[in-house]
């Protein structure tokens, strides 16, 4: 979500949800929302207008995300179709909020991509600054972001246990 207009919605199954952590799973072919990319990789300037998103289907992985409530991100697993781990990824958000049926949140640009070898690389970081010179996010904020990456990098809560999960 972006000043409550949808920008990205896709089902997730409940996995599990003990009051505290929800793990949801993405599966491919899950058909959904998406503002997608425009053929020079940018999207900001869409997703912060009133253009609406467009249908699209999930195709390439298999994503678990592991969330703690009220928390600044999310663990992401992926396997690919075949089920060979891919990446863990930190998605930063703003802490989600639950709604009728699902949740809501806003993705916050900048993540990080977690190799199976523990190496990690920063994701987005363009879109990050991007996002600072379309007034998305001031400094301080981009700041804040960079810094929820850093608490979680320097956290290592990888690998989770759930490597091996199958639905």
């Amino acid at each position: 979500m972006y000043r409550g207009r949808v920008r990205w919605a896709f089902p997730h199954r409940v996995v599990e949800d003990d009051g505290d952590r929800f793990v949801l799973y993405l599966a491919p072919g899950a058909e959904g929302m998406s503002m997608g990319r425009d053929p020079d990789g940018r999207y900001l300037e869409r997703w912060m207008s009133d253009e609406p998103p467009r249908r699209h289907v999930w195709r390439w992985h298999h994503i678990l995300s592991l969330s703690q409530r009220g928390a600044s991100h999310s663990l992401w697993h992926f396997w690919d179709e075949q089920w060979e781990f891919v990446c863990w990824y930190v998605q930063p958000h703003t802490p989600m909020l639950e709604v009728d049926g699902g949740f809501e949140v806003t993705d916050l640009a900048l993540d990080v991509l977690v190799e199976p070898d523990g190496t990690w690389r920063w994701k987005d970081e363009d879109d990050l600054a991007e996002a600072q010179a379309l007034g998305i996010w001031t400094d301080e904020e981009a700041a804040a972001i960079r810094a929820e990456g850093e608490r979680v990098i320097a956290a290592r809560p990888w690998p989770t246990g759930w490597e091996g999960w199958r639905p």
